[in-house]
């Protein structure tokens, strides 16, 4: 029995895999988990896992636990193991989707990660974590201005608005430009998709690949799906591409 962590910087993803097939998955807003269940002792970040109510006390005596993401690097429980979130990620790409050779693409909260997987092992890798502007933050913030849900935002892909601000801030000060103009909301969402496709167009033909297996929660985006097959990548999304860093702990373990 294997207990996968992924402390994101959205939300806190538990996975349970118990002969090689998981058994669980969960999740909780990362700042209500740290309230709720975070503490710190020291320098050290401590959770009480028994009491999220997801697992049995018998379970956590049981259980291996490895924990990546942004809390990686603080926490200090008792018998968890710490990974680094590329390893993780691509441990859970490998299982979910049976792939030995791809360029994985997760795209988180804050962050976007490119890697490249050959003969099921870790290749190279390169990461953005400089700015949210290719994320799920990023996201969420445009479909604010658009006053939009992400279902919705994640609809449109056809005849997309151009939009040439490279910065997350700035891109929202031209997106309210472009309402100004009259431009459709379905027009206006597709935009906003493109805009994380050209960011993250120079990473994927870094690594160039027959498949590009896409995680994190952006994964949900079906017009960032389209418009990634339209610049001629094939993609696959696996089953549970939010939950992808937390199944790859509790594989590794």
């Amino acid at each position: 029995m294997r207990i996968g962590i992924d402390l994101g910087s959205r939300k806190v993803k538990f996975a349970l895999v118990h002969e090689g097939k998981v058994e669980r998955l969960d999740s909780f807003d990362t700042l209500s988990f740290y309230k709720r269940f975070g503490r710190m002792e020291g320098d050290d970040l401590m959770f009480d896992l028994a009491a999220t109510g997801l697992f049995t006390t018998a379970e956590l005596d049981a259980a291996a636990i490895v924990a990546t993401g942004y809390g990686r690097n603080t926490l200090n429980l008792k018998g968890v193991r710490v990974v680094s979130e590329i390893r993780a990620h691509v441990a859970g790409a490998l299982f979910q989707t049976g792939l030995r050779d791809f360029t994985l693409l997760d795209m988180g909260g804050q962050d976007t990660k490119v890697a490249l997987v050959r003969n099921g092992s870790l290749q190279d890798f390169v990461m953005n974590d400089k700015c949210a502007a290719s994320s799920g933050r990023y996201l969420e913030n445009m479909a604010a201005i658009l006053e939009v849900d992400l279902q919705e935002l994640s609809a449109h892909w056809l005849d997309p608005v151009r939009l040439d601000a490279t910065c997350g801030i700035f891109g929202e000060s031209e997106l309210i430009g472009q309402i100004l103009r009259g431009h459709s909301v379905a027009r206006l969402c597709a935009g906003v998709n493109q805009t994380l496709v050209k960011r993250v167009l120079p990473m994927l033909r870094r690594f160039p690949s027959d498949m590009i297996v896409l995680t994190g929660g952006v994964a949900l985006d079906t017009a960032l799906v389209r418009l990634l097959e339209n610049e001629g990548f094939p993609v696959t999304v696996p089953d549970s591409p939010q939950h992808n860093g937390a199944i790859g702990c509790a594989v590794i373990g």
